[in-house]
């Protein structure tokens, strides 16, 4: 089976990070397709052995320098990229809510950047972020802010 993420010949497993602190969210700007150039939550491709919630500390640490724990689940959704009738990208995307416990926000692996936006920015579409992510992080910052609420 190919080991690659364009036109490849199963679904890749992705996870993803939502991450909140004082109303903000953390985003990495993407260094290689999909997305390439775009705002996106911090994430990557699970590997082979490797349990879902080891991946996502190990991706957020890998692209942004932050140690986090995951709180819970948040999404699993799919993002499928077609050429004509032929698949380009397929990933199955496990979001998990986490918190940040530690290290220093820098840019590194295939990310371009990381940095701390409003939430309310993003959400008002001030910050580009693709549709697809606008709406997990509605979904998840409605929910986060329901059980912060006495």
């Amino acid at each position: 089976m190919s080991d690659t993420r364009e036109y490849p010949s199963a679904p890749v497993v992705g996870v993803g990070a939502i991450v909140f602190q004082d109303d903000k969210v953390l985003l990495v700007r993407r260094g290689r397709e999909p997305l390439k150039g775009e705002w996106s939550l911090p994430g990557g491709r699970l590997e082979l052995g490797e349990h879902l919630e080891a991946a996502v500390v190990r991706e957020v640490k890998e692209e942004t320098g932050l140690d986090v724990s995951v709180v819970r689940h948040a999404e699993t959704l799919e993002r499928i990229f077609r050429e004509e009738e032929r698949v380009r990208y397929h990933y199955v995307l496990v979001d998990f809510l986490c918190e940040v416990t530690g290290g220093e926000l820098l840019c590194g692996d295939d990310a371009a950047d990381a940095a701390w936006f409003p939430v309310d920015a993003v959400l008002q579409s001030e910050i580009a972020v693709a549709q697809f992510t606008l709406e997990v992080l509605n979904r998840v910052w409605d929910r986060a802010r329901a059980t912060r609420q006495p």
